[in-house]
């Protein structure tokens, strides 16, 4: 890939050398003069060296005196200019002299650093070829462990956990197909299998495994199974057929312990949008796989926290041979689901304990009890059971809790938040004083749903004319920021992608990265421009808590913070996007490091992947230096000429291992 083309500072800047070092040689001589009588080139005859000496030193105490006494008449007129100006003025011109402070000595020590800043990382050793930090791991550990008994991993996210290298694909990767193609079709060396995982018979985790490739395809036995699944499941809730979830207020679905995301594969076609989660696993990974294929995923667990994500999220849960013991801990998994589910949501469980067969057993048979019963206590219906497939609905009723003889209880105010991060699982029943407690036959269907009008945004205290104006501006840059992605930007002629080149193909990316999704607007726009894309819309936490309007309208997303590795594997995602990110985090107090997070970027960041961000300029001019570092090619792009705000484009380059 050509040389990227970066004007970046040079001689005579606040960085150069020659300022600096006139300031320091001239405070050098003066300190020298006055220790040693201007230096040995002055010295003379005696007499003389003392007359010219006195009249220096009388000179020197006379402007010392007009010095201060200025100073002092300076302080004076400044003081008298303080008590007279309002205070909202002082304030204002605190707080700009404290940003501008902020911005020229961030420059000051990006520049200082010097030739040590724009070092290139190193490789990682290959046992990082697929390395999840917050979940102690590295590959070569697992070499002692048997791959049939599964491990739960709990997300410990440890301050100096990261590595500071660069993660290697595996030898023989290559580039995913692009969508659709790349759904039904991965590279067999894209992921880490191995000879236990193919033997699965789980419905979700069949494949055909061919020389190279692992295929997905329609005339497989397992997607044939997985449609008429759908079907069965659209019939169990009384509908005609799996076209008609959207009609009946589905449309996002979390798919717990996902397989290989062949029921979020053929929901997406239905314009479901599927979030997959399971646990991290060391091979063979569910995540790592749906991923692969274009379908969201995450990793994720019922172990012991609650999950990321507002209550009252999600229009069905579905779990298939899952392996969760939901009768365990007092149910305390069923009050997580119901917690995540909308009123009039569906939990689908399908498990070979629910057959007859199986029932016939006592301890499937108290197992099952004990479930049904806690079911009940948490105000489900159970609409169906067909075979090992059971469906109930949870209650629009407010009014069912209190009408309860048993069961958890209503959580309180202090106990009842909407958005908890990495929470302990709380054994209480939430959400139920929310405003966004709307069953989910009375929600705008899909797609009128992405766009919400004033009474559903004044429910998170947004105005209409706020998201209105976001739409706009994401409306207006997406087809600019989409002509960006050409190589051709980084070149050194002066050509550049313009309006007379051919755009690149609506299908060129499949998984987008959000950082700081804000309203979900950039989603929004990727949409209405037909581009084939799912997005992770990720809200920082220490920002502002717009997740629960992302998932009313209709998208998907997860709380997080950037100072911690994002719950995925490497290579799992085509683009990363950041608006504000860099100015968010820098009033964080550098809780870490700007390199620290474009580190996990590019961890996550396919090979060939690509990375815009827009932010304030001083921030970007700091992160182009350290695309360097990244082996990044990068190129800074001007907005208008009115905005304070620059973009910086970089494509990561595929770097092979060597044989």
């Amino acid at each position: 890939m050509s040389r990227p083309l970066y004007r970046g500072f040079s001689g005579g800047g606040r960085g150069s050398g020659g300022t600096g070092h006139d300031f320091f040689d001239v405070s050098y001589q003066a300190k020298d003069l006055g220790e040693n009588g201007f230096g040995h080139e002055l010295m003379s005859p005696a007499g003389t060296n003392r007359s010219r000496q006195s009249l220096i030193f009388t000179f020197l105490k006379l402007g010392l005196v007009v010095f201060i006494v200025l100073s002092l008449s300076s302080s004076l007129y400044w003081a008298i200019s303080i008590s007279t100006s309002s205070r909202g003025n002082i304030h204002h011109g605190y707080r700009r002299l404290q940003e501008q402070v902020v911005a020229d000595l961030t420059e000051i020590g990006e520049l200082s650093l010097g030739i040590a800043r724009l070092k290139e990382l190193e490789f990682c050793p290959p046992e990082y070829e697929n390395y999840a930090p917050c979940y102690n791991n590295v590959s070569e550990d697992f070499d002692l462990v048997d791959p049939l008994v599964p491990i739960e991993y709990e997300r410990n996210c440890v301050p100096d956990a990261k590595k500071g290298c660069l993660i290697l694909p595996p030898r023989n990767y290559r580039i995913p197909l692009r969508w659709p193609g790349g759904r039904d079709i991965i590279w067999k060396e894209n992921v880490k299998i191995t000879g236990h995982e193919f033997s699965s018979g789980s419905l979700t985790k069949r494949m055909m495994v061919e020389e190279e490739q692992i295929s997905f395809r329609s005339g497989s036995l397992m997607v044939d199974g997985v449609e008429d699944y759908t079907h069965q499941i659209a019939e169990m809730i009384g509908l005609p057929n799996e076209s008609n979830f959207i009609e009946s207020g589905i449309r996002t679905v979390l798919d717990i312990g996902c397989g290989f995301g062949s029921f979020g594969a053929h929901l997406f076609s239905k314009q479901l949008l599927t979030m997959c989660i399971a646990n991290y696993e060391a091979s063979g990974s569910q995540v790592q796989l749906t991923l692969e294929r274009g379908i969201p995923a995450m990793i994720g667990s019922f172990s012991s926290r609650q999950l990321p994500y507002p209550y009252l999220s999600f229009d069905m849960l579905h779990c298939a041979r899952c392996e969760i013991e939901w009768e365990k801990n007092d149910g305390i998994f069923l009050v997580e689901v119901d917690r995540l589910l909308r009123p009039g949501g569906y939990f689908v469980w399908t498990s070979q304990m629910n057959t007859h067969r199986s029932q016939r057993e006592k301890e499937n048979q108290k197992k099952w009890s004990m479930i049904r019963d806690f079911a009940e206590n948490l105000c489900w219906d159970m609409l169906s059971q067909q075979d090992e497939t059971i469906v109930w609905k949870k209650t629009s009723r407010r009014k069912c809790y209190s009408s309860r003889k048993a069961g958890p209880a209503v959580c309180g105010r202090s106990h009842d938040v909407e958005s908890p991060y990495y929470q302990p699982l709380n054994p209480c029943i939430a959400g139920t004083r929310s405003q966004r407690w709307i069953p989910i036959e009375c929600r705008t269907p899909w797609p009128s749903r992405a766009r919400p009008n004033s009474t559903e945004l004044d429910i998170h205290g947004v105005h209409l004319e706020d998201v209105a104006e976001d739409a706009a501006n994401w409306n207006s840059v997406i087809h600019n920021f989409w002509s960006l992605l050409s190589p051709l930007i980084f070149s050194d002629h002066p050509k550049r992608p313009g309006d007379e080149d051919p755009s690149p193909p609506f299908n060129m990316l499949r998984n987008v990265l959000d950082m700081n999704a804000h309203f979900g607007g950039f989603n929004a726009a990727l949409l209405d421009a037909g581009k084939s894309v799912w997005v992770m819309n990720v809200v920082p936490t220490s920002g502002p808590n717009y997740l629960p309007l992302i998932f009313d309208r209709g998208f998907i997303g997860v709380q997080h913070d950037w100072c911690e590795a994002f719950p995925t594997y490497p290579r799992t995602y085509d683009m990363v996007h950041a608006d504000g990110l860099l100015s968010l985090e820098t009033r964080q107090k550098h809780r870490c490091s700007m390199l620290d997070i474009f580190l996990e970027i590019d961890r996550i960041l396919r090979p060939e992947g690509w990375v815009i961000i827009r932010d304030a300029t001083h921030l970007v001019e700091a992160a182009r230096s350290m695309t360097t570092q990244l082996r990044w090619d990068a190129r800074m792009v001007e907005l208008d000429s009115s905005s304070d705000k620059k973009l910086l484009v970089c494509q990561k380059p595929f770097f092979r291992k060597q044989q």
